[in-house]
């Protein structure tokens, strides 16, 4: 099974979200897109809230060999704020030291995005307002912890997540840490985010600042992606993640085959030998021999 959600991609699912966000008439709205799959999604709630639309620049860290699970994530700023994922850096067996290199690395990438979407595009204030952050799902929080956490430092009058799907239990924890969370679907047990959604194409530095300058074609003109294959749940269980990484780990290869041995020659069939006459080079019976 490759679709087992109610959303064409990412642009229905941000009108869905929208329809529900409507309803509680958020005082002076901001909307805050995580990039860059969050920026559909929230290009339709921006449109349909009448409010303004800016990135939030964070960046999910992966366990190094099981990237998809988030280990941690930075969010940058003038004051870069990390949040880690206790629980997964233990049971994938990841050190603090880690995390900092991997963090660093992904500071690099917050700062090629940040030039490259905004470039000289001023920065909308968040201090006093609604400020919805959205992506276009949640698996472990991890991620959306980080971008609260910096959020708060900037004083907004409230925080609200709005996302399509995430597991339900991170939906309960991240109830704790923002003021509101709308979230459309909670499905459990709950798979990869983007067998929720018919169309879930990777979305390109293109997309994403056409969206950003109010192009909504920007999005309808990618290429869709193949389906995602299905996987299995999503779990923290010591299973989902492996301890150690295996001892030899590379780029796939062949397996080797052997050539098949060619078959042995059938024996030719034996001629059926005419009654009274001996073969070749053998002594004829006794019978055969005794004189008339």
């Amino acid at each position: 099974m490759n679709f087992i959600g109610n959303f064409k991609n990412r642009e229905d699912a941000g009108k869905a979200l929208a329809e529900a966000l409507l309803p509680k008439a958020l005082p002076d709205p901001i909307v805050l897109a995580l990039p860059r799959g969050g920026v559909p999604v929230a290009a339709e709630v921006a449109r349909a809230l009448k409010a303004p639309l800016d990135l939030i620049m964070v960046r999910k860290i992966g366990v190094p060999y099981q990237p998809e699970l988030a280990a941690a994530a930075v969010i940058d700023g003038e004051d870069p704020q990390l949040v880690i994922n206790e629980e997964v850096c233990a049971l994938a067996d990841v050190s603090r030291s880690e995390i900092d290199a991997m963090a660093k690395e992904e500071l690099q990438e917050i700062d090629r995005r940040t030039k490259l979407y905004l470039k000289d595009r001023p920065r909308v204030p968040i201090a006093g307002r609604s400020a919805i952050v959205v992506d276009d799902g949640i698996a472990t929080g991890t991620t959306i912890r980080a971008v609260i956490k910096a959020l708060r430092l900037k004083g907004p009058k409230a925080i609200v997540l709005a996302v399509p799907v995430a597991p339900p239990n991170a939906v309960e924890e991240l109830r704790k840490e923002a003021d509101d969370v709308v979230c459309l679907e909670t499905p459990e047990p709950f798979f990869a985010i983007g067998l929720y959604y018919l169309d879930f194409h990777q979305i390109t530095d293109e997309e994403v600042i056409g969206l950003l300058a109010g192009k909504p074609e920007a999005e309808k003109a990618a290429v869709p992606a193949p389906p995602a294959k299905a996987v299995a749940p999503i779990s923290l269980e010591k299973k989902a993640v492996m301890p150690n990484p295996p001892a030899k780990v590379g780029a796939l290869r062949a397996p080797q085959v052997k050539p098949a041995k060619p078959a042995a020659p059938k024996p030719a069939p034996e001629k059926k030998r005419k009654k009274g006459k001996a073969p070749a080079g053998r002594p004829r019976s006794r019978k055969s021999a005794r004189p008339s």
